[in-house]
């Protein structure tokens, strides 16, 4: 069982940016279906979702038949839900609401096994092949990619030291809470927050820390992207779905009222 991690991978190579989606369902089926979809990575979102760790399993089984790459966004740093979603089967991890270099240095040791982190060890679980991968314990430390989310401009004030942490794979901004935290809730598209936003993907590139960050549609990604950001999701399995079924029923009723004889009842 080979245990290399393609999405690391492709974060150390640069160049063509990856695009993926956010998982909101819950569901292995959906998280399947926009694997075989042509998204780079899908991510599984334990902060805003309730779903637990055999659940997660699960989810990352249905992603892991697809050429999709799974980004598990746990709920907190929490170093106990770290060495649990890791044992599960995640091979890269995203922990929200990171502020300094030492919150990130938390993440980072609670992902890797002594002598860099403190992850503890177990000879049987899921991410090894249930033992079949050898050569896990050797390799983990180094495949492991661990992503941690700036969402304050405090956070942003400590980009560089965070930055800096040994270990660290990449930063990702979460443009709604950053919205909210400069005291403009729900208002991403406003121009002291896309400065922001703007000012990050430069730093990051001036860093050489691959950047991420979640825009609702392709021409926000787009935008991003001509900011500097080097991986980025968008929208959610949600807003796909429920977006597509008001544009169909939409449709449906503008092609029925005009279908309907005069004076009749649309029901």
């Amino acid at each position: 069982m080979d245990i290399t991690n393609p999405f690391k991978a492709r974060l150390r190579a640069g160049g063509a940016v990856p695009l993926g989606t956010w998982l909101m369902s819950g569901t292995p089926s959906t998280a399947e279906a926009l694997g075989h979809a042509g998204f780079d990575f899908l991510v599984l979102d334990m902060e805003h979702v309730p779903i637990e760790i055999g659940q997660t399993a699960d989810i990352l089984r249905a992603i892991a038949l697809t050429p999709a790459r799974a980004l598990v966004r746990l709920p907190w740093n929490d170093p106990v839900t770290v060495k649990r979603v890791l044992d599960a089967g995640a091979e890269s991890i995203m922990l929200p609401f990171v502020q300094t270099a030492e919150e990130a240095r938390a993440a980072v040791s609670a992902a890797k096994y002594p002598p860099l982190g403190t992850r503890g060890v177990a000879a049987v679980h899921r991410s090894s092949g249930y033992g079949a991968a050898t050569d896990y314990l050797q390799r983990a430390n180094d495949e492991t990619c661990v992503i941690v989310q700036l969402e304050t401009p405090e956070a942003l004030a400590n980009m560089a030291e965070i930055a800096a942490v040994p270990g660290l794979d990449g930063i990702f901004i979460g443009p709604g809470d950053m919205a909210a935290s400069m005291g403009f809730i729900g208002q991403i598209g406003r121009a002291e927050v896309q400065e922001t936003l703007a000012d990050a993907g430069r730093r990051a590139g001036e860093l050489g820390i691959p950047i991420g960050i979640v825009g609702a549609t392709p021409e926000m990604v787009g935008s991003y992207i001509g900011m500097g950001y080097s991986f980025a999701a968008i929208a959610s399995d949600l807003a796909m779905m429920s977006g597509r079924a008001r544009e169909v029923l939409g449709a449906l009723g503008a092609d029925a009222a005009a279908a309907a004889p005069a004076g009749s009842s649309a029901y």
